[in-house]
């Protein structure tokens, strides 16, 4: 193969363009899959192989160790000059830019034990005795992606035991350390962003940008249950006697909030890191121990999320995260009497747990039929994108996703005109690509989608865009016409298809919301206030917002669900008091006492 000299000097410059760009520019998660380092080296290398002294050679496995042995031939023969120069010192730039990210990488080597991650117990990484491990899928590939210890119930036991006696000492720790320590491990877990988003992109198939953001967020809520536990735990009651009728004052009461014990959290596939963060951070402050048990898909970064907790210096036991398979230790977990307190986001598992827990307090999230009414006043605009955001985001994998609009009939074709215009702006395909609608997380969960499609297209549903699915991945659909007989009205697809339902009073959207088994969330979207907390106050919903999307957060602001929906109230306040119990100590004296001032 002969090239001109002119000819490589520009390929040289046009490779050096395109790879300082993807290496040097763009952080790491953003980098697309087939620009990686490992093969953009070899990229480079295979320029280098055009000139003579590299034509007949092939590239190795380590293609980078073999750019830095053959540095000194860059130099010699008739490709030598500025050109060369530059080459290798950027060459250079993208190796040492490699090495940074492998860095980060490094930190994380503990918790993989060949092609298995360990589990964590007793401030130790662990292999599980089983000799067994659980495959996750990845739902780009539909191939195995990673593996994870399956616990076994005597292990299970040994965590709460320790859990136990962990929970004992830490109880004792100063609010104030507790807190140091909480923020320490939001820097390192904000610090190591880059691998813990890239396990979600790969574990979730979760946008590499939105990846990122929960990771950041996550980082954020443990830093503000840091701040906030001081403050809340800081405080105690004082209560005198003679308040009430027919007391003299003789007693005098004090109140203050101490630890429940050992605290279960369980986070969903979804949110596998900031729904985890926000059952941790709140039972530690509070002077708890914490078993995580992580979702299947989604235990990698969560076991990432659990090494940022390790390594900012809990004391051993404090923390635990066992992974396995729910139908060997699910129950066994829930059930375990070591077990004080289960704070559960995810499905309808959480309604078989309530039944078996007993006494134990229930902190639950349990998913929504998220309803979207909208007044003839609305600002339609507003409303289509909001619907697209509430919609769409994350495929429609978030509980808080708006799950149907129930729209006045005289304004019905207008938003649905508007919606499909930017339905059909969303990009699909690849979370690494940063696309607005990615795979849904399993096979199963497309099946079901697609089940939904089917039922309501047999029954007279208007399809606003042709249905197309390529394994886990289902283009964003829009359901016109829908009606109450087609299951798409009721039940939570969990992926990107929104049923429209047109209504004709604002009673009717009323009562369609109020007959769903779930409350979540609700919106209404409407240019009269008046009208819009009328609306809020007759939906029977946890949460109802005002010209906005349903969603959950700011982390501080209370989130709950009624009916099926869930029990008790999250957000950092409210479960930092669910996670503590009240303690009071009664001083009696022997005759009334008042301060005279």
């Amino acid at each position: 193969m002969i090239i001109s000299r002119s000819l490589y000097k520009n390929l040289i410059i046009i490779s050096l363009s395109l790879d300082f760009f993807f290496f040097g520019c763009l952080p790491t998660p953003f980098v697309p899959s087939h620009w990686r380092m490992e093969q953009g080296v070899a990229y480079l290398l295979l320029i280098c192989m055009i000139t003579r002294q590299h034509q007949n050679q092939t590239i190795p496995e380590t293609p980078h160790l073999y750019f830095l042995t053959h540095t000194r031939t860059l130099f010699q023969g008739s490709g030598r000059g500025l050109h060369l120069k530059l080459f290798l010192f950027l060459s250079l730039f993208l190796f040492v830019k490699f090495l940074i990210s492998m860095a980060g990488i490094g930190v994380f080597s503990e918790i993989l034990d060949g092609d298995v991650y360990k589990y964590y117990a007793e401030g130790e990484w662990k292999r599980s005795s089983s000799g067994k491990s659980v495959a996750i899928v990845n739902p780009t590939t539909r191939k195995t992606q990673y593996k994870v210890q399956a616990c076994t119930q005597e292990e299970v036991n040994m965590v709460m035991e320790t859990a136990q006696s962990a929970q004992k000492l830490w109880a004792k720790t100063p609010l104030w350390r507790r807190a140091e320590l909480l923020h320490k491990a939001a820097a390192i877990l904000k610090e190591h962003k880059a691998p813990i988003a890239e396990c979600l992109v790969k574990e979730i198939a979760k946008p590499a940008k939105d990846s990122v953001t929960e990771v950041v967020r996550s980082g954020d809520l443990v830093s503000y249950c840091a701040e906030e536990g001081v403050r809340i735990l800081g405080e105690g009651k004082f209560l005198v006697s003679d308040s009430f009728p027919g007391n003299e004052r003789t007693k005098y009461c004090l109140t203050s909030k101490i630890p429940i014990g050992v605290v279960l959290a369980i986070p969903p596939f979804n949110y596998p890191v900031n729904l985890a963060v926000s059952k941790i951070a709140p039972a530690l402050i509070a002077g708890n121990s914490i078993v995580l048990k992580p979702p299947t898909q989604g235990s990698v970064a969560a076991l990432h999320m659990v090494h940022c907790f390790h390594l900012a210096g809990f004391p051993k036991g404090l923390i635990s995260c066992v992974t396995g398979r729910g139908s060997e230790i699910g129950d066994f977990l829930t059930m375990h009497p070591g077990v004080n307190c289960i704070s559960f986001t995810g499905g309808d598992t959480g309604i078989a747990i309530s039944k078996k827990a007993g006494m134990v307090p229930l902190q639950m999230e349990l998913g929504g039929k998220d309803a979207c009414i909208v007044l003839e006043d609305a600002d339609l605009d507003l409303v289509a994108t909001n619907v697209i955001k509430g919609g769409f985001s994350y495929s429609g994998q978030r509980c808080t996703a708006v799950k149907v609009i129930l729209v006045m009939e005289s304004v019905a074709d207008a938003l649905v005109e508007k919606v499909k215009a930017r339905v059909a702006k969303l990009t699909v395909g690849p979370p690494e690509e940063d696309c607005d609608i990615t795979p849904v997380v399993s096979e199963s969960s497309s099946n079901y989608i697609e089940g939904l499609v089917k039922d309501a297209k047999q029954k007279g549903a208007t399809l606003c865009q042709e249905y197309r699915r390529e394994g886990n991945l289902i283009w964003p659909l829009l359901l016109d016409n829908v009606r109450p007989d087609m299951r798409i009205a009721w039940e939570e697809p969990f992926g990107p298809i929104l049923p429209v339902i047109r209504i004709s009073s604002v009673e009717e959207g009323i009562h369609h919301c109020n007959a769903s088994n779930f409350g979540l969330q609700g919106c209404v979207f409407t240019r009269d206030i008046n009208k819009a907390m009328l609306i809020s106050d007759a939906m029977e919903t946890g949460t109802v917002q005002i010209n906005s999307a349903p969603a959950r957060g700011p982390d501080h602001f209370p989130f709950q669900g009624i009916k099926d929906s869930g029990i008790g109230s999250q957000g950092i306040t409210n479960s930092i008091n669910m996670m503590t119990k009240v303690k009071t100590t009664i001083i009696n004296l022997p005759t009334p006492s008042y301060t005279m001032g």
